[in-house]
Order: C-alpha cells, then structure tokens, then sequence
C-alpha cells in the first residue's frame, strides 16, 4: 500500500536576545496534514526538522524542499500498525506557514511597507496613488496574480542590471516599482554590483567592458507565491481588530462610558462563544496589553456589547469584522461534497 503524506512546514525566527547562548535563530517544523485538526494543534504532533543562527531561512527551505524531495522519489519504507504490513510512505509540501515578514522573504517579496505590499497579486502603487481616492479604492480589490515566472523574471533583470552603470539606483527603483526582492541573493547581488563598477572602471593599460559584454545568468527558483495562506493572527486579529479595539476604547473613555462596557462585558452570555476568553477585569485593566485570544473572544461580542455606547459607523465596523472572523476561523467542514462543489467554480 502506498499513501501520500502532505506536510504543513513552518518557519520562524525564535529569540532576539542578545546573549550569545541565546542569539536569534532560524527554525523549521513540519506536521502531517492528514491529521484531524485536534491533533494538529497538540505538541505531540509537531516535528522538529531543523535550526540555524547562521544559515539564511532560504537556505533552509532550499535544503527542506530537497530532502522532501529525495523522500518522494525513493518513498518512506514504514510499518501499518493497523494492518500489520509494510507502506511506502509519499511525502509533498501542501503549503507553508509562518507570519507576514517570513512568508513575504519565501516568496522574494519585499514586504508589507513597500509601495506593491501584497505578495500574492500586484495591488497597491505608490504612496500618492494610494491616497488619492482612486487609488485607495483599488487597495480593496484584487490585482493580478503574481506567478513565479514573472517574479524569477524581475530577480534575472535584477541581475543583468547589477553590471550597468547607476545600478544601485535602478535595483531599488525595481524593488519600489515591483515589490520583489530576493533576500536568498541579496549578498550575491549587492557584491555583483560593486564587481560591475570595478569592470566598468578604467584602469591603467585596461579599457573599461562595456555593459552589453558584462552578463549573468541564474537558475529557477521556488514556487510559493500560491503556497503561503494568509496568516489569520497578525493580518486579522493583532492587525484590523487590534487597531479598531484601541480606537473603541478612546470612544469610550472619552464618553465615560467604559464601566458601563466592563459591566456588560462581565454579564455577557459566553456559552456560544468559540473561544470564551472574556475576564472583563483583565481585558479592561490591561486593555493596551490583550493578545490574539482576547481579540478573538471580543470580536464575537462586540456589537452586542456597544450597539448604544458608539457612533452607528463605528458599530457597522464591529459587525463586519465579526463577520469575517467567522469566516475566517471556519475549522470545520461539515459536508465535504457541497463545500468542494461551491470551491471548484473558484
């Protein structure tokens, strides 16, 4: 018998403290998809697969993606407890995780505070664009997908830019105007760019090379640009919800109407809640130090909690963001086939 094993793989960085004992590393786990998603969550299921405070996180993947890739062509040999015979075992990456910054570094991405902040599609422009109101409109809406093809054809143009003259001005103007960056070539790139000021310099008894003679090529890279779900906690509840809470607190202390909050808060019905995280005396002393899971339980709440305490936009807010909470810690598929049916068309 022969099974395919997908595998969730996570990458971080862990500890910035100074100490050497300490020093910032990057590490990698793995879990086995088919689990159900109780076990997933348990530390059992968790497996380590490698660390470094030297290597960078692409050197790293790079060096994942191949082991898995050397597991899948000859197979895991393994024993089926449950049937009392041998398995080939298929392992294959189903997608990576991690937080914004990591999963922008996977995919060459500059990062969410460049000008093309999103590394699945090309929205975004620059920063008068974005403010007038056209522009701000189009940050709502999707825009072209990014492909590998045309990210390792903007890394290449990096490269062959690297040689010409001003090249240091035109690989940032590149990064602004595209959002890819490749922080697995960065180095490379940084030193071709001096080795293309020392070629184009005269020296004595040599003529400087000219552009067109000065070349480069490089190998393919990664496909991850589809491969890196949207990290819920950052993005949604220490993003948006985090943001919208501190701005409802100041409405309601500066109305007075805080105790009011933290009365009904306390009396509040927590029984139907998903995440019930709701000690009203914490989360109204320490308002300005809440977490994930506090968010998670306040959002589910809110507008029932502030319906007359605030401005009827600022509760329209409330009930949309509780909304797509929902919709985004949907942990459960009930019936698989009209779930898949509704997916296909997407």
């Amino acid at each position: 018998m022969v099974y395919s094993v997908p595998l969730i793989i996570f990458m971080d960085d862990v500890s910035g403290n100074i100490s050497k004992q300490w020093n910032k590393h990057h590490a990698i786990y793995m879990s086995n998809a088919n689990l159900p998603r109780e076990m997933l969550e348990k530390e059992f299921f968790v497996r380590f697969v490698s660390s470094s405070p030297h290597a960078l996180p692409m050197e790293l993947m790079r060096a994942m993606r191949e082991s898995i890739s050397d597991a899948a062509q000859s197979g895991v040999i393994a024993w089926d407890c449950k049937y009392n015979e041998e398995v080939m075992l298929i392992p294959y990456v189903l997608f990576l995780t991690g937080d914004n910054p990591m999963q922008a570094e996977e995919c060459s991405h500059a990062g969410l505070n460049c000008n093309y902040f999103c590394r699945t599609c090309e929205v975004g422009g620059t920063k008068e664009y974005k403010e007038s109101e056209a522009g701000y409109n189009t940050i709502f809406t999707s825009g072209n997908l990014r492909t590998p093809e045309k990210t390792l054809q903007e890394i290449r143009q990096q490269f062959e830019t690297a040689f010409k003259s001003g090249a240091t001005t035109k690989i940032q103007n590149s990064v602004s105007l595209t959002g890819v960056r490749d922080s697995s070539s960065a180095l490379i790139l940084s030193a071709l760019v001096e080795l293309g000021k020392k070629l184009r310099k005269c020296t004595v008894g040599s003529q400087a090379l000219p552009e067109n003679e000065v070349e480069l090529e490089i190998p393919t890279g990664l496909d991850i640009h589809m491969d890196t779900p949207t990290e819920i906690l950052h993005t949604i509840l220490l993003g948006v919800v985090k943001y919208f809470w501190g701005q409802t607190v100041f409405l309601l202390k500066k109305a007075k109407f805080l105790h009011i909050f933290q009365c009904r808060l306390e009396s509040i019905d927590k029984d139907g809640l998903n995440a019930p995280c709701l000690n009203a005396d914490y989360i109204c002393h320490y308002k300005g130090s809440l977490i994930g899971k506090h968010f998670k339980s306040l959002v589910q709440v809110m507008p029932f909690i502030i319906h007359d305490l605030v401005p009827p936009t600022v509760l329209n807010a409330w009930t949309v963001i509780g909304e797509l909470v929902v919709l985004v810690w949907h942990t459960k598929i009930t019936d698989t086939e009209a779930y898949l049916a509704c997916l296909i068309p997407l």
